[in-house]
């Protein structure tokens, strides 16, 4: 992709003006800290810091920004359970942020800045900010990824007026119906949460499987994560994709079903990632290891079964989410109402830790700069290797995993190897450009 103004950037990614949402999510907004009031689901006071005095960090604060959807529960997990003040990072802020845009925004600026210094964020975002493909006058953001916060957990929702339809994996029954319903009121909407995002490369790989271009037969625009519900009640758009909770809550409300979990297009693809500043991380890097172990921490605690209770508990208060628990426990649980059929203990649950969730595979973060290639988000002439090299920080991981004895996780790997989609077109991170090369429907 040229060398694009921003404004430039998220009109090409098809993004709605502020007319078109109830809330557009794109332009800067104040993220709002939280903190941990005493409440019956918050741990008691962590034990004594187990870092000794030359692992100390440099210091004991951090602002890290999340958004309202359930696999931010690592880091909102981290905060309530002490985690953070374990090791040695006892004023942590863990602040809601609007949108990712407005995350985005905030990380521009940093917490010298007024900002933010890390996020829960979608996993490619970093790659955009570091080629400055999304940030002001394109400015290079450098950006490090520390840790995958999870795999799958997230959904694509259809409005109930195709309900009859059953979509599922297939989504090439929904050309004609597409077409259909464009014919008789104009431009057919499906809702993303960022352009370039995950969000966006699930509905846009979906869509192009059943033979749907999502550049040409629908409109993708942009709507923030909690404001997806809303705006389908209104009829401002046919489908959105998005994390969880708010899939479950469409269904809840009765307002449209879920077409698929993601989990059923790429079984245990990796989603969120926990992002940093590499100007911070460089700065700090002791500190920046304290957070990454708190993190795995919380991780390994949020997927044991024993505990998704109290997690969705915590994750649903008024400072956190705000939503009722019933939105968020049954999925965490991988019990599935999709409104026009039922999954029951799937094995496609939102994993934090399990089978390597928590690795920064490599590989993955190729899968998503290939895609964003794939749709003109990158330049097809990017030396994708060197930006992975520079961006993915699995050393930082692979050290925090030690020293929380967990050596035994880390993969042998920084490949996960050939993964294979639901429509059986195969990844392989050793030939990236063969898999776009045989992708029938892109961009470039």
């Amino acid at each position: 992709m040229s060398n694009l103004s921003r404004r430039q950037f998220i009109f090409t990614a098809g993004a709605a003006t502020a007319a078109t949402v109830l809330v557009n999510g794109c332009s800067s907004g104040s993220s709002t800290s939280t903190s941990s009031p005493a409440s019956s689901t918050a741990a008691s006071p962590a034990a004594p810091s187990p870092v000794g005095a030359a692992d100390a960090p440099e210091v004991t604060t951090a602002k890290l920004g999340f958004i309202a959807l359930t696999d931010s529960a690592p880091l909102i997990i981290a905060k309530e359970k002490g985690l953070f003040a374990k090791y040695g990072m006892p004023d942590v802020e863990v602040a809601k942020q609007a949108s990712w845009a407005v995350t985005r925004d905030n990380l521009e600026l940093g917490s010298a800045g007024g900002g933010i210094d890390g996020a829960h964020i979608l996993s490619p975002m970093p790659y955009l900010m570091s080629t400055g493909k999304i940030t002001k006058g394109n400015k290079k953001v450098p950006m490090y990824i520390l840790a995958r916060l999870n795999v799958n957990g997230q959904g694509i929702t259809l409005a109930n007026s195709y309900k009859d339809l059953k979509i599922g994996t297939d989504s090439a029954p929904l050309k004609e119906a597409f077409a259909k319903a464009k014919a008789a009121k104009g431009d057919i909407k499906c809702a993303v949460t960022f352009p370039g995002g995950t969000h966006d490369l699930w509905m846009r790989y979906w869509l192009a499987a059943g033979g749907i271009d999502p550049n040409k037969d629908v409109s993708t625009i942009v709507v923030p994560p909690p404001q997806m519900v809303a705006n389908l009640k209104v009829n401002n758009m046919e489908a959105f994709c998005v994390g969880e909770p708010w899939n479950a809550q469409t269904v809840n409300q009765d307002l449209g079903y879920s077409a698929v979990i993601t989990g059923e297009l790429w079984k245990d693809h990796p989603e969120k990632a926990l992002s940093m500043r590499a100007e911070w991380v460089d700065q700090y890097p002791k500190a920046t290891k304290a957070i990454v172990m708190a993190v795995q921490e919380a991780q390994i605690w949020c997927d044991d079964p024993a505990n998704k209770a109290e997690m969705c508990k915590i994750v649903s208060a008024r400072q956190w989410f705000k939503v009722p628990e019933a939105d968020i426990l049954a999925r965490a649980q991988g019990n599935f109402d999709l409104g026009v059929r039922k999954l029951e203990n799937s094995p496609l649950l939102m994993k934090f830790w399990n089978d390597a969730a928590s690795y920064p595979f490599k590989s993955h973060d190729l899968w998503f700069v290939t895609e964003d290639t794939r749709w003109g988000y990158l330049p097809a002439d990017l030396d994708k290797k060197a930006l992975i090299d520079t961006v993915n920080r699995e050393d930082i991981w692979r050290e925090a995993a030690k020293a929380i004895g967990q050596e035994a996780a880390i993969p042998k790997d920084t490949s996960r190897g050939v993964e294979t989609f639901f429509d059986g077109v195969k990844f392989d991170p050793a030939d990236p450009d063969a898999y776009l090369k045989g992708l029938a429907i892109k961009k470039i």
